[in-house]
């Protein structure tokens, strides 16, 4: 660029994006210096790429797919309603048993998880509700977790992308994105690519202290990530969110994640808009710390627990990770490879630095803790947030690529679900109709206009999406996420709504304990043995059965419940105190799920008159 005010009056050429800056004399044989600026950012986006997504839109997607899978549903099997049974017990005991808040108990057996704070709040709401709405109102509290966890990782990446080395490359004449729009923007971005991934929907929809991990992880990520913008409010998160992680039975997760960010925090490169880390900061960390390790140590929540495992066993987490992180987890590889230039240091960049190590943790947790994908729900928030860095550097093509893939999945997938409902009410087409009536034998669909309002509803917005998406508009960085985000909420949706009574049908226990009770007849006692809480659970809440172990017939508790895989354990005891099998009972949905049901061998009053001895 030709500049006046050289000796001479001759012009001087500069160069700038995002190489250093050299003044050239004319004639000189480079115009452009070749020496890189130290870790320079790969993002090059202008203010009009920030706009701001709709708030009213967004808040009505968050919406959509929290209520959903809330409202409406039975308890689904196995973890859901075993963790709905510990909060029962200790809002609700029978008559004569012992409860204790600091080691709940189920049929007799401690909570493996050592889960304490999730099973508090959900009892709390228990003792709120009217009665049989115990399990509506005992999800308001998850309803509150999933809520804060979208809201905390929003906040987490605004904070992140705020940090200078974050930002997008500063243009010669002007026209970069401005700092606030677009760390807004980013974090619009981050908050679609959480709610896209596929594994969060189930889990999170759930009433187990998996989704309580989430949330305080959530919560400990954004006060990490804002501990050097506002130490007030980045203390009560980090406080909370630890303390919160220990007392849903993750003290070990607590600290790596709490003493690994505060070292990323505290080593991060210093800038002009943010302080350092003083010595008062690190040791109110040292004293939270020193806090959860005491809780844990108190109420006996430590569990070091080590599952082994063999390097071939590495495909198992991997295609664990490929489903469960779908789609951000190629958009977050993506990201560490446009922004490799800052990986050589990353401990001095926080938006780089702490969602790879928030990733990390989890994933190793996940690999120590038996591959399971409740352990991988923590990672979510951090792959989202990695996943939000590549949007400024996507390539077109790769963009366009992420979009007619999205379109063609999701849309066939709604197109699925619409189809097998029609089947289900009017038998048309007649493949998926006997497909239905072979996996779910006897059940009767039902038809609900508010479910149907609902789902034609949400399926003309994804319509008016696309269309949106496919036609000419203004770009955004976050564009490439509307349709994966818009998609998962979709069929969410649609399954919540839709289906049901199908899923009800399918993965609830109220259609074997129907068929229990249309033995036993109503009774206020049924004795157990050798069944899991789950169907204790089920047992108690549905039938309206208190539970007692199993002993000789009595005349207030006279049927025996058992679980058939136990039965040639138990059979010679059973017979010997005077049980008989009166029915086997299937779960209509899982053959090898099955309840036996035994009554007295010698009638009651026949009992009661003999003399005792």
């Amino acid at each position: 660029v030709p500049q006046k005010g050289s000796p001479g009056n001759r012009p001087a050429l500069f160069a700038w994006s995002g190489l250093r800056c050299k003044r050239l004399r004319p004639g000189a044989p480079e115009l452009i210096s070749s020496e890189p600026v130290n870790h320079p950012t790969p993002a090059i986006v202008a203010q009009s790429a920030v706009r701001r997504l709709p708030r009213l839109a967004l808040l009505l997607l968050c919406a959509a797919y929290v209520l959903p899978g809330f409202w409406g549903r039975t308890l689904w099997k196995a973890q859901d309603i075993e963790a709905f049974g510990y909060m029962l017990q200790l809002a609700k005991p029978g008559m004569g048993e012992a409860v204790s808040w600091l080691k709940p108990t189920l049929l007799g057996s401690p909570d493996s998880n050592l889960a304490l704070l999730p099973y508090w709040l959900g009892a709390a709401f228990i003792r709120l509700a009217p009665s049989g709405f115990e399990d509506t109102f005992a999800r308001l509290p998850f309803i509150a977790m999933l809520m804060t966890t979208l809201a905390a990782t929003w906040y987490a990446v605004y904070a992140l992308t705020r940090h200078p080395a974050a930002q997008p490359v500063a243009f010669a004449f002007g026209g970069e994105a401005k700092p606030a729009d677009y760390a807004r923007a980013m974090a619009d971005g981050g908050l679609l690519a959480l709610l896209a991934c596929l594994g969060l929907a189930q889990l999170s929809h759930e009433t187990t202290p998996a989704l309580s991990q989430l949330c305080f992880a959530a919560l400990l990520f954004f006060g990490l990530s804002t501990l050097t913008r506002h130490r007030l409010q980045s203390a009560v998160a980090i406080t909370t969110g630890m303390l919160g992680l220990t007392l849903s039975g993750a003290p070990t997760l607590a600290l790596w994640l709490g003493i690994g960010g505060s070292v990323i925090c505290a080593a991060a490169q210093p800038t002009p808009t943010q302080r350092r880390l003083s010595m008062l900061d690190l040791g109110l960390l040292a004293l939270v710390c020193l806090l959860c390790v005491t809780t844990a140590g108190a109420l006996d929540l430590w569990r070091w627990r080590v599952v082994p495992h063999r390097m071939v066993d590495l495909h198992i987490l991997a295609k664990l990770i490929a489903w469960f992180t779908w789609p951000a987890w190629p958009l977050a590889l993506w990201s560490l490879w446009r922004w490799r230039g800052q990986l050589s240091q990353v401990w001095r960049y926080p938006h780089l630095g702490l969602p790879l190590w928030f990733a990390a943790v989890t994933v190793g947790a996940t690999w120590f803790t038996g591959l399971t994908d409740r352990a991988l729900l923590t990672s979510l928030p951090a792959i989202a947030t990695l996943a939000a860095l590549a949007l400024p550097t996507l390539k077109r093509s790769l963009g366009a690529l992420i979009d007619w893939f999205t379109l063609l999945f999701f849309s066939i997938c709604a197109l699925v679900i619409w189809i097998v409902w029609l089947a289900m009410q009017t038998g048309t087409p007649a493949t998926p109709a006997r497909n239905v009536a072979r996996l779910a034998p006897e059940f009767v669909p039902e038809f609900s206009i508010g479910a149907f309002v609902l789902a034609l509803v949400a399926t003309i917005a994804w319509g008016a999406l696309v269309k949106w998406r496919t036609g000419y508009h203004r770009a955004a960085i976050w564009k490439s996420l509307v349709l994966p985000a818009g998609g998962a909420v979709l069929c969410w949706l649609l399954l919540t709504s839709l289906w049901l009574p199908l899923l009800n049908y399918a993965r609830s226990y109220v259609p074997l304990v129907e068929k229990v009770t249309r033995i036993t007849g109503p009774t206020s006692c049924l004795q157990y043995a050798g069944i899991s809480k789950a169907q204790g659970t089920a047992l108690r809440y549905h039938a309206h059965a208190r539970l007692m172990p199993m002993q000789a017939p009595q005349s207030d508790c006279p049927w025996l419940i058992i679980d058939k895989t136990n039965r040639s354990l138990l059979s010679a005891k059973i017979e010997s105190i005077g049980w008989v099998e009166e029915a086997a009972i299937k779960r209509p949905t899982d053959k090898d799920e099955t309840l036996l049901v035994y009554r007295p061998a010698t009638p009651l009053n026949t009992l009661s008159e003999k003399p005792l001895n």
